[in-house]
């Protein structure tokens, strides 16, 4: 059942005012953009229903030792926009009113070392609060929790023609529509001065590098959003049984084609454009149990942006 403590209102002000201050000295621990500022669209095939969302983050890594060691620390802003035009039909109660935005805001904290020239370790935890806000206040059920450990091994450097990276880890986000650690594994080689691929998970690609300035890539991904909805949404389903709708999820594996132009060596412009293998937004109860599905089929995907990196 969900806890319907409601925290005092000026801790929304706290949170958010926590959000700035950390913005300008953050990093995710695997990550290798120092800022992102991208757009997605993803319109539902045969339907007027369309998730979009705006997303911005910020990574900075803090330099403990000339050993390797660094505390990271990442924070980022998502809008996510669910316009539910239909699929609603012949539902008893439903309110669609309140859930068109969700809200995620996420802080990241995690630490990493080198076990040995090609080995490193590393292990971060952070916790998002992804709600509508519906009632303008933050409530606990708007929290989520997430903890990863990953192992890196890296080839490169004078004397390596191939260079190639092996990452190997988990990752557990409580409460999810996947309510079990998603493995991290991949690997990645660069084959050829100008080609390239990792295979794994969350990204498989090749890329060829056109110039200096300009690469292309085939690549296919994860696309996930979890939103928590502060006032369940009681109704009754189209086989006349009762349910309550406490979250909303998507889920899309997508192929997509990539370019990306780079303005400096560490400031790109990139636009990625495909078709999801596998597309799903879902309502679920408390226990993550599906009780509506709005959309499940496969769909157009676009999604660009700039980023910083290292």
């Amino acid at each position: 059942m969900k806890n319907t403590h409601l925290y005092p209102k000026f801790l929304t002000y706290i949170f958010l005012l926590a959000f700035f201050i950390f913005l300008p000295n953050s990093t995710l621990a695997q990550s290798t953009d120092l800022a992102r500022l991208e757009y997605a669209n993803i319109p539902q095939a045969n339907s007027k229903n369309l998730y979009s969302r705006f997303r911005f983050l910020a990574n900075i890594p803090f330099k403990l030792n000339d050993k390797g060691s660094y505390l990271v620390v990442g924070t980022q802003y998502r809008l996510n926009t669910l316009d539910i035009q239909d699929g609603t039909e012949g539902l008893g109660g439903f309110n669609k009113s309140g859930l068109d935005d969700f809200h995620t805001i996420g802080l990241e904290v995690g630490y990493t070392f080198k076990m040995s020239k090609a080995w490193r370790f590393g292990a971060k935890f952070g916790t998002r609060l992804s709600s509508n806000i519906e009632n303008n206040q933050i409530e606990a059920d708007d929290f989520r929790y997430t903890i990863s450990s990953y192992f890196i091994r890296s080839r490169k450097g004078e004397g390596v023609s191939q260079p190639s990276r092996l990452i190997l880890g988990f990752q557990f986000t409580y409460p999810s529509s996947i309510n079990f650690p998603l493995p991290i594994i991949n690997y990645y080689k660069k084959f050829h001065p100008n080609w390239s691929y990792s295979l794994g998970t969350p990204k498989t690609n090749i890329k060829h590098i056109i110039n200096e300035k300009n690469t292309v890539q085939l690549f296919a991904s994860l696309d996930r959003f979890y939103g928590n909805i502060q006032r369940n949404r009681s109704f009754i389903d189209k086989d006349g049984v009762a349910q309550v709708a406490e979250n909303v999820s998507m889920l899309a594996i997508l192929g997509a084609v990539g370019y990306e132009h780079f303005f400096t060596k560490h400031i790109l412009f990139y636009a990625y454009g495909g078709y999801t293998l596998s597309n799903e937004i879902r309502f679920r109860n408390g226990d993550q149990e599906n009780v509506l599905t709005i959309n499940d089929e496969n769909t157009f995907y676009l999604r660009s942006g700039i980023k910083l990196k290292i």
